[in-house]
């Protein structure tokens, strides 16, 4: 009798360690476990179970638990697509505004043509609305404005500050004009990664603040010189207009060109870097 009476009590551990066992192996599925297939398989198709606010934005976007069965994992989403003609924040004011889904998905595929850090971020419908759905960025340990705050540069302040330099290039060339803070991710291992670029792509065709592209790295400004517009074509998609196609081509042909000056100048070894 004293057996049967133990026997339900080990039937009941065993299940609710392989409950927990495979909650844990879902909720730990991290970016690098995963081909990009398969994360867009993902994102295009997983399950939303909750959403709650995503905090730290005007847009507001919200934070989802995603799942498909097998990986459970957060992403953020975010469906704003505005436009207007004359767009006022404060003292500031901007012809031909828009604020749209569509750049967050158009900025990892930029990214990805390039070789930077940007979560991936796709296109589906989500609650009837048309919505960018992007990969939550694992391991985050800080966001831009807790690193000044601590006023640190990690472990490694030169590939910290490399860093910094390639994002001031990537915001230039898709004419980013809301990289705050918030939107300056670092993970415990000091690795940038990018986020949130609904106020991107402009039709402006000049730099904003080209004194800031001091130096560059080698494999970034190779990737920048071999983008050709059937090339940057196949990557956005519909993502982009043809027009802000051709604002970051032109953007593109700046920085290049400002690169190569400074190289003639300084040489080189004194302008580029390896990251």
């Amino acid at each position: 009798m004293g057996t049967f009476r133990r026997l339900p009590i080990v039937v009941i551990a065993l299940c609710v360690w392989s409950v927990a066992g495979a909650a844990q192996d879902t909720t730990k599925t991290t970016a690098s476990q995963l081909s990009k297939e398969e994360m867009e398989a993902f994102l295009l198709k997983g399950k939303i179970t909750k959403t709650r606010d995503a905090g730290g934005g005007v847009t507001a976007s919200a934070r989802g638990t995603m799942t498909d069965g097998h990986i459970t994992h957060d992403v953020h989403i975010q469906n704003v697509d505005i436009s207007q003609t004359v767009f006022e924040a404060g003292k500031s004011t901007e012809l031909n505004f828009k604020d749209s889904y569509k750049y967050n998905v158009a900025g990892y595929r930029v990214a990805q043509l390039l070789g930077l850090n940007v979560p991936m971020s796709v296109e589906r419908v989500i609650s009837g609305k048309e919505s960018a759905v992007t990969w939550w960025v694992d391991d985050v340990k800080m966001d831009e404005k807790e690193r000044m705050k601590q006023k640190t540069l990690g472990p490694d302040p030169i590939r910290t500050t490399k860093q910094i330099q390639i994002m001031r290039i990537f915001d230039e060339l898709i004419q980013n004009r809301d990289r705050n803070q918030g939107n300056i991710l670092w993970t415990s291992d000091f690795t940038m990664w990018l986020i949130d670029h609904t106020r991107a792509f402009r039709l402006g065709k000049t730099l904003l603040k080209p004194e800031q592209l001091t130096r560059c790295d080698r494999g970034l400004l190779e990737k920048l010189r071999a983008m050709t517009s059937d090339s940057l074509a196949q990557a956005v998609g519909n993502s982009l207009t043809k027009g802000e196609q051709e604002a970051l081509l032109a953007r593109r042909d700046l920085i290049v060109k400002l690169y190569e000056d400074r190289i003639a100048k300084y040489t080189e070894a004194a302008v580029l870097f390896t990251l």
